[in-house]
């Protein structure tokens, strides 16, 4: 299948040094003629990187003709509007507010405080009433990953 063979490609660009820090998020052929490649870095993935592994694919797929001669290949990071799929992208967001939808459907905002192997810790602002006075704090919620459904990065502007 082409995808695995890209994602072996993709492996071996990054035992490069310069890309040692890179990772795979995506990977999506479709109509058999589409490839599309979604890579990230820990340092950030740049418009250069993006372009290298492009060039990379392009010259291995034009070689080996796994896409024949008429074909459409985009490589690009995943974006910020894309959930967040491994701990190494959340490491990257801490500090940022988090939507998180949990497998039991409910669904958390806060700010991403720490990343652990297994888990996140996202604050959340709460509020509740004390007699008649409206109060407000915050608390922190460790939430695993095996728990997390989607988690995207809101941007606030």
């Amino acid at each position: 299948m082409i995808t695995e063979k890209i994602e072996e490609l993709l492996q071996e660009k990054f035992q490069e040094p310069e890309f040692a820090d890179c990772f795979t998020v995506e990977i999506k052929l479709e109509g058999g003629k589409q490839l599309e490649v979604y890579v990230d870095s820990d340092s950030g993935i740049t418009l250069e990187k993006c372009q290298r592994i492009h060039r990379f694919l392009e010259s291995h797929l034009d070689t080996n003709g796994w896409l024949g001669e008429d074909y459409g290949l985009d490589v690009s990071s995943p974006g910020i509007f894309r959930p967040l799929k491994f701990a190494r992208q959340y490491t990257r967001n801490l500090g940022r507010t988090l939507e998180v939808q949990l497998s039991e459907g409910e669904g958390k905002t806060g700010i991403l405080k720490t990343v652990n192997p297994e888990s996140i810790v996202l604050e959340e602002e709460i509020k509740w009433k004390e007699g008649k006075k409206n109060m407000k704090g915050t608390i922190q919620t460790v939430i695993p990953f095996e728990h997390i459904v989607k988690a995207v990065v809101k941007l606030s502007f």
